[in-house]
């Protein structure tokens, strides 16, 4: 496999913007029409992808959040929050972005201001997927990094975010 500056090496765990929490678990090099590319291999629970070595594909991965950023990443969740627009369409593109981006201070803005929008408005199906996403990766992502239980982290969450939901409405 010829050199090239590699950002991750295998054994890191990293977060995949669209897939969330894996783990690199080998470099490859594949020919696909008739060029001959590097890979990181990421292993995400039960699928395997091949994301480019290259500047690219390097934006669809992060390494995970260092533990001492976790108290100021929580409290976006209990922060005021950003309205989202009142069109559908603009409110969907809103939200794929901040998933893209993949940061996980946007995930926890995307979090709170859907569980505010959600009080006032019902969220259709597309934002209900958007939500558990974004929930999931946080949650796997605070598990790992902070090394608690998924039970203990749903808790601390949903506490989080009590006063932002609604009496008899949960997720």
């Amino acid at each position: 496999m010829a050199e090239q500056e590699m950002t991750y090496r295998v054994g890191d765990k990293v977060s995949h913007w669209a897939y969330g929490l894996g783990e690199i678990t080998e470099l490859d090099e594949k020919e696909l029409f008739g060029r001959t590319s590097q890979y990181y291999v990421v292993r995400i629970r039960d699928i395997t992808l091949w994301v480019p070595i290259n500047e690219k594909g390097e934006r669809c991965l992060r390494f995970l959040t260092p533990a001492e950023e976790f108290p100021s990443l929580l409290g976006i969740l209990t922060s005021p929050a950003e309205p989202l627009s009142q069109d559908g369409l603009e409110r969907k593109n809103q939200l794929s972005a901040r998933l893209r981006e993949g940061s996980l201070s946007a995930i926890c803005a995307l979090i709170r201001d859907l569980i505010v929008f959600q009080q006032e408005k019902k969220i259709n199906d597309s934002e209900k997927s958007i939500l558990e996403r974004a929930r999931r990766v946080l949650l796997d992502e605070w598990c790992t990094v902070l090394s608690v239980p998924l039970e203990q982290a749903e808790s601390q969450l949903q506490a989080l975010l009590a006063s932002r939901i609604s009496a008899g409405r949960a997720w």
